[in-house]
């Protein structure tokens, strides 16, 4: 109670806050208590972060529009921070919880993030983003529901439920941030964890009932592999991918790459007994598979055979993803059709072009766009911008096309316009799939190929209905393109997912600049923002 009169007193404080609450604006509140506690997912003990005493944490549930409060009580012995993959944050990237916008919460402390799923709708997760704390747990399904209102281009599915899949190492994540501290790889993993739980027939779920059509919620919350999903003996109706809904096409097993996330529609229509449900990594010559178990109600039979997979490699998978389209006859976060968005009528203004190479910087491993390695600040980058304080980094310190150079460090920031409509290129030089991810937008993939991209590549783009979505795949010795509206004021995360190129600088801060200085446009700095660095003792603006 005491906790729900002072977030309600905070937030009637915040004029920006208010602003986007509204009469249909409801607010949900959440406590959570962050700890380190014995996990034992692939049958060794390791240290693993909780979240209120669980791994992997809670799911968050909403509906569209609505106020998430969450206090996090940081009880671990190092600084913490929790970001949201695929929540927009509507001109507040204070809340994004990356250190290039927040501070950490120190140890023994607490910060109340205040997000709003402002017109989002669908399937997300969380995740610790300091520290190599990925590697330890601390993530957990965030789901967000049409309003009752809003029609939904399938009918209401029997059961809903979350499926957080990922590799892992049998190794502590303080032993694997050592190792790339030192400048080295990381190993292959250890094994493939579901909702936890490694292989073994303890991972049941159950109660489905013959008949009834059920929603999975995938999340690919692992470090560094790409990962096929597939349910013995049964069809996988794909119908929504990072809050877009797609044209509902049925496949036998589904890719999903690092830090996506996607719906799927299954019925229990096969005879009563239990069934495989497999996860293999991809594109690896040394293929891991993780099971679970899906058990009838009526179940007469235990499972049977092996969990097949798909055999052929990126062909298969680059025409699996061409396949995904936007449906656009269905309603969005709002009533009206997601297709009244014309994308493909809109010309770019400009092109930006990113290529990640990897190599030694000073005898240590290091991980590049445009052949920056990015190294973090002594301050988050936002506060830099908000309080004025020169130094911290430096606009256009990362080129917007490759020049073929030698990888070097620098806090690396490039800026667009607000409000502009832009292409951008993800060229994959490198033998190995990338997933690349930018916060607080979904952007359209319009294409993929092999090669090299060049102006002539257009040709082949999809302008009609390509997919709207946060994360992409490249895929070896290839080529993405994809086209995003400006529309969000802020500092905002561009990343690879491959969680150790991330850590080693595959990554970097584009800048979505405006003179305005309206609230409209973006929202003043929190009133309870932590501040740190050269931030440190300042006073935020009172609202």
């Amino acid at each position: 109670m005491k906790l729900r009169m002072a977030v309600a007193l905070l937030c009637a404080t915040s004029a920006a806050f208010f602003a986007i609450a509204g009469a249909d604006s409801p607010y949900k509140f959440f406590d959570w208590n962050v700890t380190f506690g014995d996990i034992y997912p692939l049958g060794v003990r390791q240290t693993g972060i909780l979240i209120n005493g669980q791994f992997p944490g809670p799911d968050v549930h909403s509906v569209t529009n609505d106020n998430l409060i969450i206090n996090v009580h940081n009880s671990l012995n190092d600084h913490f921070l929790i970001s949201w993959s695929g929540i927009q944050n509507r001109r507040n990237s204070y809340e994004d919880g990356v250190y290039g916008t927040t501070c950490p919460i120190p140890p023994g402390k607490n910060f109340t993030y205040i997000l709003q799923v402002k017109d989002q709708i669908g399937s997300f997760f969380y995740f610790p983003s300091l520290a190599f704390h990925k590697a330890a747990g601390g993530f957990g399904g965030i789901r967000i529901l049409s309003r009752p209102r809003i029609p939904v281009p399938y009918p209401e599915p029997d059961g809903d439920y979350t499926v957080l899949i990922g590799d892992w190492f049998k190794s502590n994540h303080t032993n694997l941030k050592a190792r790339l501290d030192r400048g080295k790889k990381l190993p292959f993993p250890d094994g493939i964890l579901i909702n936890g739980r490694g292989p073994g027939v303890n991972n049941v779920l159950r109660h489905f009932i013959p008949g009834k059509t059920y929603r999975l919620r995938i999340s690919n919350v692992g470090l560094q592999n790409s990962l096929n999903f597939r349910i013995q003996n049964h069809r996988l109706k794909l119908v929504e991918v990072e809050g877009t809904h797609t044209l509902q096409t049925t496949y036998s097993s589904i890719d999903l790459h690092l830090g996506q996330s996607c719906s799927v529609l299954f019925t229990a229509d096969q005879p009563a007994k239990d069934y495989y449900i497999a996860f293999s990594t991809r594109f690896t010559s040394r293929v891991l598979t993780s099971t679970a178990i899906l058990r009838y109600s009526n179940s007469a039979g235990p499972v049977s055979g092996p969990p097949g997979g798909p055999t052929i490699q990126i062909d298969w998978s680059l025409n699996q993803a061409r396949s995904i389209r936007k449906n656009l006859t269905a309603s969005g976060p709002r009533p009206n059709p997601q297709g009244s968005y014309h994308y493909g009528l809109i010309n770019t203004t400009r092109t930006i072009i990113l290529s990640n190479s990897a190599g030694q910087v000073n005898g240590k491993q290091r991980y590049a766009v445009n052949s920056v390695s990015f190294v973090p600040a002594d301050t988050p980058l936002k506060l830099a911008d908000y309080f004025k304080i020169g130094g911290v980094y430096r606009v256009g310190s990362i080129s917007d096309k490759p020049h073929g150079g030698k990888i070097y460090l620098d806090t690396s920031v490039m800026q667009a316009d607000y409000r502009a409509f832009i292409e951008i290129v993800f060229q994959n030089n490198e033998n190995i799939v990338q997933s690349w991810h930018l916060d607080g937008y979904n952007f359209f993939v319009v294409g993929m190929d092999g090669g090299q991209w060049t102006a002539a590549s257009r040709r082949g783009y999809n302008l009609r209905d390509a997919v709207s979505r946060c994360t992409t795949q490249v895929y070896p010795k290839s080529w993405t393109a994809v086209y995003v509206a400006l529309d969000n004021v802020g500092m905002w995360n561009l990343r690879s997912e491959f969680w150790a190129r991330q850590y080693l600088g595959q990554q970097f801060y584009l800048r979505v600049y405006t003179t305005s200085t309206s609230l409209r446009d973006g929202y003043l700095i929190p009133k309870n923002a932590l501040l740190c660095g050269r931030a440190r003792g300042r006073r935020t603006r009172p609202f």
